[in-house]
């Protein structure tokens, strides 16, 4: 089973929508293998897309990240508030049907709490100058620890309204047999 068997990509599109207006954040939803299931992006800052731009930044960052933090949260069922190797908060929610893994939706691209972006880091991972990186990070919003947990239920419910309406189509085809 897909996300795109739950719901059309319209309706994972909204939800990355309204992560992206109540958070702030880089919203996506992932399928079971890490991809991105549409193409909406609207960035929470001007470092990520540099980063992401870049395929080390890319592969070594980004992917990386969000691998360790999925496979967290198919493995504990429950959300998950990490920090990226550049140190920026990538916050994910896992998606089951059924008991059935399908995925993650969250966001990225703030700072967590007292947290701080890794410049160093990222100029030995992808070589930009570590000046330039300051500019382009001098800026990143802040988010609290409670308020990344208030959008990961947030994102949980809307979730739970999405999975809820294809658990209710199944359980009247089952009706109907």
């Amino acid at each position: 089973m897909k996300l795109t068997d739950i719901a059309p990509l319209k309706k994972w599109l909204e939800l990355e929508q309204k992560i992206n207006k109540r958070s702030g954040l880089n919203a996506s939803v992932f399928d079971i293998d890490g991809v991105r299931i549409t193409n909406f992006i609207k960035w929470a800052n001007k470092l990520c897309p540099v980063i992401k731009a870049d395929k080390k930044g890319q592969d070594y960052i980004c992917a990386v990240a969000h691998q360790n933090i999925a496979v967290q949260a198919k493995r504990t069922h429950k959300a998950v508030i990490e920090e990226c190797d550049a140190g920026l908060m990538k916050l994910v929610v896992p998606i089951f049907v059924n008991g059935e893994f399908l995925g993650v939706a969250g966001g990225c691209g703030y700072v967590l709490g007292d947290g701080e972006v890794d410049t160093f880091m990222v100029n030995k991972t992808i070589g930009i100058a570590e000046e330039k990186l300051m500019d382009l990070s001098d800026d990143i919003p802040v988010m609290t620890p409670e308020q990344a947990e208030s959008h990961a239920k947030f994102i949980q419910v809307e979730i739970k309204q999405i999975t809820k309406q294809h658990e209710y189509r199944i359980s009247l085809i089952l009706l109907s047999v």
